[in-house]
């Protein structure tokens, strides 16, 4: 590596992220474009209303964009609480830089703590596609550690045709049956291929011994500070509950990234009338929601 040893990767702080940073999807959400600075604004308000009500404010964090959630970011990184900040062309199914050559001075200008991609990659996909993407996704990696920052990875792996026709197109086996080792795939090439996060967000697993081996894997051969948060990916309660105790308590998950599954039906209120919806009771809901989260996971992490 550049500039930084792998066992100098990596973040073991406890983190409980609420993830807002969702552009083309919150476009079509609220509807409107100019109102969806004004549905984060709110989010903002539920996570602050969480930790009056006992999130614990060091392990608390926002990840948020800074099209849409500018302010929400300062305030965030003034009040002193965790900040992640996407890099990622929003919408896109090959990574690309939202700022292009750019994308250095737009962390430096807001300073995260964590910078986070989303990457679509299955690695018995297109192999050039790939390539261009561990490309692009290293030159970040390098430029990170090289100015001391960290790098949140969130892998999202996509079904191929022929993996989804070996589970008869079910989506919910591929997930169980497929899913976990094309995940360790993945990250093995990304490795490999000189790609360092320091957490990686990880699609929710049913099985904790899946959970395990994914958390060995991303702290292989000195990577040994390298974690990992679970990701929401819009799922029920149960099942975000289900990937969180099936991580919770095991050496290498540090905790979660959860969004929609915590704000998705206060913003839609929000995007259904603006003017008339109930603010109080769409902010307490965002704060109950997270907060219920926490508990999930917190009661699963302690010891039986």
């Amino acid at each position: 590596m550049t500039e930084i040893g792998l066992n100098e990767l990596g973040s073991t702080d406890l983190l409980y992220v609420l993830a807002f940073d969702h552009r083309g999807s919150f476009e079509k959400m609220v509807g409107d474009v100019d109102r969806v600075p004004g549905a984060k604004s709110l989010i903002w308000e539920g996570f602050l209303r969480a930790v009056e009500e006992g999130a614990p404010k060091q392990a608390a964090g926002v990840l948020v964009d800074s099209q849409y959630g500018p302010e929400v970011a300062r305030q965030a990184k003034a009040g002193g609480y965790k900040l992640a900040m996407p890099v990622e062309k929003s919408g896109q199914n090959e990574f690309d830089f939202e700022y292009g050559d750019a994308f250095g001075e737009k962390i430096e200008e807001f300073d995260p703590d964590f910078s986070k991609v989303l990457v679509r990659y299955n690695p018995e996909g297109d192999p050039e596609l790939n390539e261009r993407q561990i490309e692009k996704l290293r030159r970040l990696s390098e430029w990170l550690h090289q100015h001391h920052r960290k790098y949140l990875f969130e892998l999202l792996v996509p079904a191929e045709d022929a993996q989804l026709a070996r589970v008869d197109g079910s989506v919910d086996r591929y997930d169980l049956e497929l899913r976990p080792q094309l995940m360790m795939e993945a990250i093995l090439q990304l490795q490999n291929g000189g790609v360092e996060a320091d957490i990686w967000k990880i699609e929710g697993i049913d099985d904790r011994e899946a959970c395990n081996e994914i958390a060995q894997l991303v702290r292989r051969d000195g990577r040994d500070r390298v974690s990992c948060v679970v990701l929401g990916r819009g799922a029920s309660d149960d099942k975000v509950d289900e990937w969180l105790r099936a991580a919770a308590g095991l050496e290498g998950y540090n905790g979660f990234a959860i969004g929609r599954s915590i704000f998705g039906e206060a913003v839609k209120a929000y995007a259904a009338d603006p003017d008339g919806f109930d603010r109080e009771a769409a902010v307490a809901k965002i704060a109950r929601n997270y907060l219920r989260f926490i508990e999930v996971y917190e009661g699963a992490s302690a010891p039986a």
